[in-house]
């Protein structure tokens, strides 16, 4: 049952009735007010948000749902409020009922304005056994244009994780020891229903770094750089897809810059400000969502004249024989090949300095990862020499790897793009494999 000052009782009721009976029935946006939401779910998935609310209704409760227009979500509630010390009263007791521990308020300020969402500053609620699961029909595929955070129903108290959302988009292939880790499948747990502050900072509160596939919404292995925009200087390199706490630029405006990658994908950047975040949440890209903000990073495959680097390829000293650890990000690059067959590469092999000596080169066993007594060919031969083996190394894997050869080139530099002195400390980084698009 609402409670509402009884000067208002009859006008709240009033909107009440006509918001219910609207959110039941059209594809209308939530009106201006306070909902107290339950469950969140695209705004493709109607059906779903219709079917917890009948659901909800059945055992008593006072359930509806609509449109956020501003967020693209069907969000189910319990209850509408005009005001706002109401909805917060109100929620706080629905977060003592069985199932509905992380409930919070959404507000919704009018048409053309982004929702906000609130809680308030409480202990942990007590921990209640989960509901029964609402919904039993198959979650609808990943939307190209949604972000993955989002791409599967949401029938908790909470936003689902980000991760978990995207675990069913992914075919369920047997992993090996040669596959790279499918990082769809890898569920992350919410962070806890801790205090949310009002308002909402980067000095208190999270951030996750959601970072996918903007073409079908596969979640992404990357990492985000930090950068304190006003002095132009790195402050942290952080994991995506992870929840953290970004660090104090401690400079006089506040403004970061965040640069999102992921090998085989064009970098993204963002503009956040550590003081004041809550104004970022009217960026597309920038949601808060109870006590985390999320930060997307929908980045797309490499074009042509792209060039990106195979960092994590080390091969053995001397040798065109990579190292067993380079394997996770070889496969990156064969899915890129696999997932687009009209990319044409060029790998372009670079050593640290022109020195000649002896080059180990692959043996007739094709072990691309090992060096064994009997199954090298050992020769003497120049730095370019040893740059272009490098780069055939990585074409000969692909190619057993089911990719045409018509489809990789090789170009070999030896020292003659070097990035640092090869004295330096940051020598090693000269030793390296580029990979070029030549067609997309």
């Amino acid at each position: 049952m609402l409670r509402v000052p009884t000067s208002t009782a009859l006008m709240a009721a009033l909107l009440l009735f006509s918001i219910s009976a609207s959110a039941q029935s059209s594809n209308e946006p939530l009106k201006k007010g306070y909902y107290v939401v339950v469950a969140a779910y695209l705004d493709n998935q109607e059906s779903f948000a219709k079917k917890y609310a009948d659901e909800l209704n059945a055992q008593g409760k006072h359930a509806s749902y609509g449109l956020d227009a501003a967020r693209k979500f069907y969000y189910v509630y319990l209850d509408y409020y005009a005001g706002f010390d109401e909805s917060i009263a109100q929620m706080v007791q629905v977060r003592k009922e069985t199932g509905f521990g992380e409930a919070w308020v959404r507000i919704i300020k009018d048409d053309s304005v982004p929702a906000e969402t609130i809680a308030v500053t409480q202990p942990e609620p007590k921990k209640e056994p989960a509901p029964s699961k609402p919904i039993s029909a198959t979650p609808a595929p990943v939307q190209p244009t949604q972000p993955a955070s989002v791409a599967a129903p949401v029938v908790a108290t909470q936003p689902a994780s980000p991760v978990e959302a995207v675990k069913q988009t992914m075919p369920a292939t047997p992993a090996t020891t040669d596959q790279a880790i499918d990082t769809s499948k890898v569920v992350i747990p919410n962070p806890p229903a801790a205090p949310v502050y009002v308002p909402q900072t980067l000095k208190n509160t999270q951030a996750f770094f959601s970072m996918y596939n903007a073409t079908n919404g596969t979640i992404l292995d990357g990492e985000v750089e930090v950068i304190d925009t006003d002095r132009s200087r790195l402050l942290s390199k952080m994991k995506a897809n992870s929840y953290i706490s970004l660090p104090d630029p401690n400079s006089k405006s506040g403004n970061i810059t965040l640069i999102g990658s992921a090998f085989g994908y064009r970098k993204v950047q963002h503009q956040m400000n550590f003081k004041n975040t809550e104004s970022d949440t009217t960026k597309e890209e920038i949601d808060l969502i109870g006590n985390y903000y999320m930060v997307k990073f929908d980045l797309t495959r490499m074009t042509k004249g792209d060039i990106a680097t195979l960092y994590n390829v080390y091969f053995y000293n001397d040798a065109a024989v990579m190292l067993p650890e380079s394997k996770y990000e070889l496969n990156k690059l064969l899915q890129m090949m696999q997932e687009n067959p009209k990319y044409r590469i060029m790998l372009h092999g670079h050593t640290n300095g022109n020195g000649r000596g002896k080059i180990i080169y692959v043996g007739p066993a094709k072990d691309f990862f090992n060096i064994t007594k009997d199954d090298v060919v050992k020769e003497s031969g120049s730095a370019k020499e040893l740059s272009e083996a490098r780069a055939g190394t990585i074409k000969e894997w692909l190619i057993s790897q089911g990719i045409n050869a018509s489809r990789i080139e090789v170009k070999a530099w030896g020292g003659g793009r070097m990035l640092h002195d090869k004295n330096s400390q940051h020598a090693r980084r000269n030793v390296r494999v580029e990979v070029e698009v030549l067609q997309d």
